[in-house]
């Protein structure tokens, strides 16, 4: 069993806390995502997993066995990094074989498994060349089939497809995911991308500043956030956030007025202040019903679809609108005032 565990994990660098107090359970064969901005601590945990990172406090259980005076070599995980980490002077084949070389394999096992793992991973025909022949595709496959071919407990991935283009980052997160599904073994993906976290992971750990905001499935997290950041941070456009007053139930957007909804009117009640969140695409869908009046400030062509920008109650907004808005046009949204969420307008606890 390969579960990885952190119990009240905490991290120090001099008196500056990076990790608080993490705890934090990847269940045996999941493939689990930790996503958070730039900087929020997320790469910190992996290496701490990995033991590149040494702990101030807390214990890093792996396969049920306490690792925090385990060596990293010990501790039957593989790592891929964002720069792939390849040796250059070295081929493929001998990059991917450089592991079982390491544990003085003998060399007929050692070339059945590169050769398994390179006709895998489509690298068969490359097996011969060196990493500057290789486009940045065929490269992180190299640095995935030197961590597959050791056949390790866990695997840990920290934004490994960050340096690839757009069309290259959406067919590696296929072959990524497959990967995990054929190889049945825990995966741990960093990345600061949202759509990678909603596209790949069982379940997705939303961090920030060194906490933990929230862990769940992307259905979870995405359509029941439990705060502000994480509402904000999953989905592209982002969500809106709106200051709205609640006066005798009711709320005003650009003067415009609706009544709450009885279940909104149990979650409010006693307040007369909120932030209102709205997704971008629950503009002018089919079950809008409440219509305001709003002036068209930007618009970025999507393909189909565009973005327009817009204030509501004077709060910077945007839609997804199918329509052809021009800047400067005075237009009428429609919203669906049953998909709003609302959070608490001082600690930005969903409500």
């Amino acid at each position: 069993m390969s579960e990885v565990k952190l119990n009240n994990v905490i991290k120090k660098y001099d008196k500056k806390t990076i990790i608080d107090n993490v705890n934090l359970t990847v269940k045996d064969k999941e493939f689990l995502v930790l996503v958070g901005s730039s900087g929020c601590g997320k790469s910190t945990i992996l290496r701490m997993i990995a033991g590149l990172e040494d702990i101030t406090s807390g214990e890093i259980f792996i396969d049920g066995k306490c690792v925090n005076n385990v060596h990293p070599k010990e501790r039957d995980i593989a790592f891929v990094f964002q720069n792939y980490a390849l040796y250059p002077h070295m081929s493929v084949y001998e990059n991917i074989a450089f592991p079982l070389k390491m544990r003085k394999q003998n060399k007929k096992d050692i070339d059945k498994k590169v050769r398994e793992v390179a006709e895998s991973l489509n690298l068969t025909e490359y097996l011969q060349r060196k990493p500057k022949q290789l486009s940045g595709g065929q490269r992180q496959r190299v640095a995935l089939g030197r961590a597959i071919v050791r056949n390790p407990k866990v695997f840990l991935m920290d934004e490994p497809l960050s340096n690839l283009d757009a069309k290259l980052r959406v067919q590696m997160r296929s072959e990524i995911k497959k990967l995990h599904q054929k190889l049945q073994t825990t995966f741990i993906y960093v990345t600061h991308d949202q759509t990678e976290a909603l596209t790949m992971g069982d379940r997705i750990a939303v961090i920030d500043k060194g906490i933990i905001q929230q862990i769940g499935t992307p259905d979870e997290v995405f359509n029941h956030p439990s705060n502000k950041f994480v509402a904000g941070f999953l989905g592209s456009p982002s969500m809106n956030f709106i200051n709205a007053d609640i006066i005798d139930n009711t709320i005003t957007i650009n003067n415009e007025s609706f009544e709450l909804n009885d279940i909104q009117q149990q979650k409010l009640s006693g307040r007369n202040k909120v932030i209102i969140g709205i997704r971008p695409e629950n503009f002018n869908c089919d079950n809008s019903n409440f219509e305001f009046c709003t002036d068209v400030e930007l618009s970025e062509m999507l393909g189909s679809s565009k973005i327009i920008y817009f204030k509501i109650n004077n709060c910077p907004c945007s839609a997804v609108v199918n329509n052809d808005f021009l800047i400067s046009d005075k237009i009428r949204l429609k919203l669906d005032i049953n998909k709003l969420m609302f959070f608490d307008d001082l600690n930005g606890v969903k409500l």
